[in-house]
């Protein structure tokens, strides 16, 4: 009995070993993205952004019951997962990490966009190149809340049409090294803003940060963390010791979505909106100019 359904020479795969089996050239080559599927939001535009990027492969970790377009099922590998249950994230990027060495790799989830400086001219592809010859290893993100403008015309609070974000109320705070005294690890910090810090109260303490290191090259023995953190703690560093990195954005309606859904938070919140919304331009220019991201040495 045929387990995959092919499009193409493209594949649906019932299981991520299956994938890992059968496609283990399309892991020879990166740069790799994976979306991890939760719900059934904006899971086309997500996919296609990230093939706009330049990815050479983007792979959709998916439930069985969503369906793709017809043009998405002969450009992405989608796989069937869960990705809803106690460390499906981990597990996913752990299993991909073993069976890729030395690939260039992103992960999202859906709904959820990479910007990165000047993307909309350079592929992926040259910023990566540009980042492996700063002798870099992976790259800080920050996960930049998107929300609808209007709650009652889009009560799940996404819109891409009408999509804010907050101009100002980021900041960061030493990371403790707990093997350390709790002294300060070296070139790494915490960072908060964004609905995860104005909505505090209805978000578990352990999920308020922002970074997230989204973009890493996968080593063997590498290993993510629950809380987007890596074994290799150089890894976890904002920048190297001599100089300022490129870093990026993931635009998210991930928490917007969650705050929604959410019966605690959902009926106590009428708008997102405040004093330092801004409507999202979808343009990396905006993400710079606000310093959301910054381009380090490359210009």
């Amino acid at each position: 009995m045929m387990l995959d359904r092919i499009f193409n020479n493209h594949m649906q795969y019932t299981s991520l070993d299956q994938f890992i089996k059968s496609q283990r050239t399309a892991l020879t080559k990166g740069p790799i993205a994976i979306v991890l599927v939760e719900d059934d939001v904006e899971v086309d535009t997500t996919l296609r952004h990230h093939l706009q990027m330049g990815f050479t492969h983007v792979l959709a970790l998916m439930p069985t019951m969503f369906s793709l377009p017809r043009d998405l099922q002969e450009t992405v590998h989608r796989i069937d997962y869960d990705a809803t249950i106690d460390g499906a994230t981990q597990t996913a990027i752990n299993t991909i990490i073993a069976a890729a060495p030395n690939q260039w790799m992103f992960y999202c989830y859906n709904a959820e966009y990479l910007f990165y400086p000047f993307c909309e001219t350079r592929a992926i592809t040259e910023m990566l190149a540009f980042h492996t010859e700063e002798r870099r290893d992976s790259m800080l993100t920050y996960i930049i809340d998107l929300y609808a403008d209007d709650l009652h015309t889009h009560p799940h609070a996404v819109s891409l049409e009408d999509a804010h974000l907050d101009r100002t109320g980021y900041y960061a705070l030493a990371r403790p090294d707990a093997d350390d005294d709790g002294n300060p690890k070296d070139r790494q910090l915490d960072f908060y803003g964004g609905l995860r810090w104005r909505y505090e109260e209805h978000v578990p303490a352990a999920r308020r940060k922002i970074d997230r290191i989204a973009i890493f090259r996968a080593a063997p023995g590498l290993r993510l963390r629950e809380d987007h953190t890596f074994s290799d703690e150089e890894y976890n560093t904002y920048a190297c010791p001599w100089h300022h990195n490129i870093t990026a954005t993931v635009c998210s309606f991930r928490t917007a979505k969650a705050l929604r859904s959410n019966p605690g938070s959902r009926f106590e919140i009428d708008t997102f909106k405040w004093h330092n919304s801004t409507a999202f331009e979808w343009h990396s220019r905006q993400l710079l100019d606000l310093g959301l991201m910054e381009p380090g040495q490359w210009f």
